[in-house]
């Protein structure tokens, strides 16, 4: 059975105009965030202990830890909550609630743990909710707000009192339970981004796409003081988060920076502290989450980094949390030095560079990002093909992929190999056919008379295999710039998706989109492996080990298998449910560890036995 030895994951997702929520454990210092369908929770001390929830069928929007840190509730895009375990790695769903007709933007708890507040789109219904969480039993009716409601928050002191903020610029604060209508404000002149009560209940906190915030009383909801303009903002406030002892608060900004305000007596608060980014100049710098969690103070920012922050050193985090957002399309190692090294890039056209055992190194610089389709690396060189119709060379190790040597295609590309001992011949499948590349140029462009979906080359550079839309394996030998076929290999019963040489050459191996694989001899081209029929969906990938004796496949059905020649196909290792949504890329580190990537933007590193 394979263990999970790093999973490096998904950044809470993000979006242009929109502040995130996140929250924290009231017991370790760990964070929850959501992307996707899956809810992260991700310790601060140790970013690589990462713990998931999979079990929402929509978005997840919002999540929150209960009071006591035992359970966690989450809100998604269809309006619900789900509460489930926090321990053990089932998290056992409690209840499930349909609690509002359209997408939950926030979410809290009471302090005593016992009823749940929700807002968001109530598609002309309510926009605000509160229930119990054993029964769902409403505890209240919130009227008030005409629109939208982006933030909500429970006092965290009797009495209880909730307070809220939405697209109709309104402050509503409401008594209870039950809980019912008090007063409401309009300070603001644009949305109300982020409301928070501070830890005594004394106080809450607006903060608004008018690039302002407010004070108002626990107690009573009434108006008591405002953020000084003096050095403030100067774009929407997207969130705020107050610290333990409530004397200051940390907020955050499409203007790029974050900001420490100290309470004044009268009630207002000025700003002692701003943090500025390194990149700065980018929309991916705008900060829009933030959480003060004992000794750490994060933002988060619309390039999805977690970014530490350090009062002795405000120009500069002190460490960066980084990755993916999008699903990951492609998936590539490399030797870089002494150490191993892996390339990532997802559908957004992001490339993450990381490092084996430490985790997230650096992002790739683009100028145009574009999706990638796949991904080499070979021999000091990361190649890689995208949807912009090129095929780019970037050296490694390096920073700058925007600047790296490109080869223009005129369609667009499907797969993408590299010979193994001869880094500067590749093969390319495209929309045109088959692309031999030798060096930084397109030397044949062949069209085979049928759809080519793959193909491989072999590592001398002799020999290409190329897998057609009818389940055929076309085998041509490579003279000069021109393919010669040699032979057809069947076998497959449906279009071939995937097939890659073993690093010796000895044999291939294939996978379709009828959910089936073979090995095959390299040289009497017939099967060594067959019935390799374990997968329930299309094939997406296929990886073989150093040793040439594994091969590993991996699927839309989220699953992968693991073969080794030396044994039976039925003693085959499956690691199920890999990744949700789908697996799009496998690679070997060495015989016993593999690294797999998909659509849930994460990426995990498998002991195999």
């Amino acid at each position: 059975m394979a263990e999970l030895a790093e999973m490096h994951a998904a950044m809470p997702t993000t979006e242009r105009g929109r502040g995130i929520l996140v929250s924290a454990d009231p017991k370790t210092p760990a964070i929850v965030y959501c992307n996707g369908r899956t809810v992260f929770i991700r310790r601060l001390d140790n970013p690589l202990e990462v713990d998931v929830y999979r079990e929402h069928p929509a978005p997840v929007s919002v999540a929150r830890f209960s009071p006591n840190g035992e359970w966690v509730a989450s809100g998604d895009a269809a309006g619900t909550v789900r509460i489930w375990a926090r321990a053990g790695p089932e998290h056992t769903l409690k209840y499930e609630y349909r609690a509002l007709s359209g997408r939950i933007d926030d979410l809290d708890w009471s302090p005593d743990g016992q009823r749940i507040v929700v807002s968001g789109d109530g598609k002309g219904k309510s926009m605000v909710r509160a229930f119990l969480w054993d029964t769902g039993t409403n505890v209240g009716s919130f009227d008030g707000h005409s629109k939208r409601v982006l933030s909500c928050t429970f006092r965290p002191v009797r009495p209880f009192r909730v307070a809220t903020g939405g697209e109709d610029f309104l402050v509503n604060y409401y008594e209870g339970p039950p809980f019912r209508f008090k007063t409401s404000h309009r300070e603001h002149s644009n949305f109300v981004n982020c409301v928070r009560f501070s830890p005594d209940g004394s106080k809450f906190i607006t903060t608004g796409s008018d690039k302002k915030g407010f004070f108002y009383s626990g107690q009573t909801g009434e108006k008591i003081g405002e953020l000084l303009s003096e050095n403030g903002h100067a774009g929407s406030i997207y969130a705020a988060s107050w610290s333990p002892d409530g004397k200051q608060i940390l907020t955050v900004s499409a203007d790029k920076t974050a900001k420490i305000w100290d309470m004044l007596e009268d009630g207002n608060a000025k700003v002692s502290t701003t943090f500025k980014f390194s990149g700065g100049s980018g929309a991916e710098d705008m900060q829009v989450g933030c959480l003060w969690l004992k000794d750490y103070l994060i933002s988060i920012s619309l390039g999805g980094c977690i970014n530490y922050l350090s009062c002795s050193n405000p120009g500069s985090p002190s460490r960066v949390l980084s990755g993916h957002i999008k699903n990951i399309t492609a998936i590539t190692a490399a030797a870089v030095g002494s150490g191993f090294e892996f390339f990532s890039s997802s559908y957004d056209g992001v490339i993450c560079r990381w490092v084996y055992g430490a985790g997230f190194k650096a992002k790739l610089e683009t100028k145009n990002p574009v999706h990638v389709k796949a991904m080499v690396a070979m021999a000091g060189n990361l190649f890689t093909c995208g949807l912009d119709n090129k095929l780019r060379m970037c050296p490694l190790p390096g920073e700058t992929y925007g600047d790296s040597e490109m080869v223009e295609l005129k369609s667009q590309p499907k797969d993408l190999d590299v010979a193994l001992n001869c880094p500067h011949t590749a093969i390319m499948t495209s929309e045109a056919g088959v692309l031999l590349i030798q060096g930084s140029a397109v030397v044949s462009t062949n069209n085979l008379g049928f759809t080519a979906t793959a193909s491989a080359i072999s590592p001398d550079g002799s020999e290409v295999i190329v897998g057609s839309q009818d389940g055929k394996l076309y085998i041509y030998s490579v003279k000069g710039d021109t393919l010669l076929q040699e032979a057809v290999v069947e076998g497959h019963r449906g279009p071939v998706t995937t097939v890659r040489y073993s690093p010796n050459g000895s044999m291939f191996a294939s996978g379709d989109s009828n959910r089936e694989a073979f090995v095959w001899d390299g040289v009497s081209h017939e099967v060594k492996m067959k019935n390799m029929v374990y997968h329930t969906a299309k094939i997406t990938c296929l990886a073989w080990s150093p040793d040439n004796l594994k091969v590993a496949t991996g699927s839309v059905d989220t699953n992968i298998f693991v073969y080794n020649l030396e044994k039976p196909v039925s003693a085959k290792i499956m690691i199920k449910g890999a990744h949700l949504g789908g697996v799009n890329g496998v690679i070997f580190k060495d015989e016993s560890t593999l690294i797999s990537a998909g659509d849930d933007a994460c990426v995990r590193v498998w002991k195999l036995p």
